[in-house]
C-alpha cells in the first residue's frame, strides 16, 4: 500500500486506482472522505471510474492505513487539507478534479481556500478544473437534530456482536428507512456494518475529526474563488446527518455551482430521495455517468 511520510511525521496511505490511464486525456478525480471514512468505502463508485480516468482514494490521518503525527495532537480541517496537497504534491499531477463527501467536501473547499489564507496563503501546485461537494456543508452545522451520533460504549472488552449492535443505529441513519427496509440492500448494508466495525476507524480520531466540524468557519472565503473552478451540488433530500439546506447553502455561497440534474437521462439522477450515503443509492453507473457528464460539460465549457 502506497503511504507518504508527512513533515510533522504523520503518515497518508493511498492509492491510485486506474493508475495506467496518467498521462491520458482523462483528468484524474480525487475522492475525499466524510467523517470516520476510509478509502475503501468509495470501492463501488471509484472502481467504476478507474475504468476511464485515474482516481486518488485515501485515509485521513489516524484513519485506516494512516497515522497520527502524535496521539494528542488536534486535528483541523487547514490540517486535513494540507495533508492532501502534500499527497497531491508528491503525485506531482498539475490538472485533477476533487470529489468531497460530507466532511470531505468541507477539506476540499479548505485546499481551495488555501491560496487565500489569511496567515499562510499557499498556491495549488496544481490546477482543479472542477469539484464535486456532496452531502456536505460549508458552514458550522446549526441544527443539532442532525450530525454523526457516537454510541455510548460499556468499559470493558466487547464481543463482535456487541460491535456491531452498537454501530447499527448509526449505520442506519446514514442511508433512510426505505432503503433500510428493502431486503435487496440487506448484504450490502451488511457489508458496511461489518467494515466500519472491523477497520480501523479509532473512535478518539473521529471525535477529533467531528470536533473539527464544530470549528467551521468559511465566512468570505467563496468570493474568493476563481470561476474556472466548476461546482456540482449532490445532496439527498433524505439526508439524516447534514440536511438539504446545507447544500442550498452552498449553492448560494457560490453562485455558478450547479446543482445535480433531476431526470432519467445520462449524467441525471431520477429524483433526490437518498439518504448520506448518496453513492449507495441507483445502480452505480447512474453516479459514474453523473461524474463523467459534469467533467465532460466542464471540459467543454473551457474550450
Amino acid at each position: 500500500m502506497p503511504h507518504v511520510i508527512l513533515p510533522d511525521g504523520a503518515q497518508i496511505g493511498f492509492n491510485v486506482l486506474g493508475a495506467e490511464l496518467l498521462g491520458g486525456s482523462a483528468t484524474p478525480i480525487v475522492l475525499i472522505g466524510g467523517v470516520s471514512s476510509l478509502r475503501g468505502d468509495w470501492e463501488r463508485l471509484a472502481n467504476s471510474l478507474a475504468r476511464v480516468r485515474p482516481v486518488l482514494v485515501y485515509d485521513h490521518r489516524g484513519m485506516g492505513d494512516s497515522k497520527l503525527a502524535s496521539e494528542d495532537e488536534p486535528l483541523t480541517l487547514e490540517l486535513l487539507a494540507r495533508d492532501l496537497l502534500y499527497v497531491l504534491e508528491y503525485l506531482r499531477w498539475k490538472e485533477l478534479a476533487i470529489c468531497g463527501f460530507s466532511m470531505g467536501g468541507a477539506v476540499a473547499q479548505q485546499l481551495l481556500f488555501l491560496p487565500y489564507h489569511p496567515e499562510r496563503p499557499t498556491p495549488l501546485p496544481f490546477r482543479v478544473t472542477h469539484a464535486l461537494l456532496t452531502g456536505s456543508l460549508c458552514s458550522a452545522l446549526r441544527d443539532k437534530r442532525y450530525g454523526l451520533p457516537l454510541q455510548a460504549v460499556p468499559d470493558r472488552p466487547l464481543t463482535d456482536q456487541e460491535k456491531m449492535d452498537l454501530a447499527r443505529p448509526t449505520g442506519e441513519l446514514t442511508f433512510d428507512p426505505k432503503w433500510m427496509a428493502d431486503p435487496r440492500n440487506a448484504p450490502r448494508f451488511d457489508w458496511w456494518l461489518r467494515s466500519v466495525v472491523f477497520s480501523r476507524r479509532p473512535r478518539s480520531v473521529i471525535l477529533k475529526q467531528m470536533r473539527a466540524m464544530n470549528r467551521l468557519d468559511f465566512t468570505g472565503m467563496h468570493a474568493k474563488l476563481p470561476r474556472s473552478i466548476q461546482f456540482l451540488v449532490i445532496h439527498g433530500d433524505l439526508d439524516a446527518i447534514v440536511p438539504p439546506y446545507c447544500g442550498q447553502e452552498i449553492l448560494q455561497r457560490i453562485p455558478w455551482a450547479k446543482p445535480v440534474e433531476i431526470g432519467t437521462h445520462p449524467g441525471a439522477v431520477e429524483n433526490l430521495d437518498f439518504g448520506h450515503h448518496w453513492f449507495e443509492y441507483f445502480d452505480v453507473r447512474v453516479w459514474h455517468d453523473v461524474v463523467e457528464k459534469f467533467l465532460a460539460s466542464t471540459h467543454l465549457a473551457r474550450l
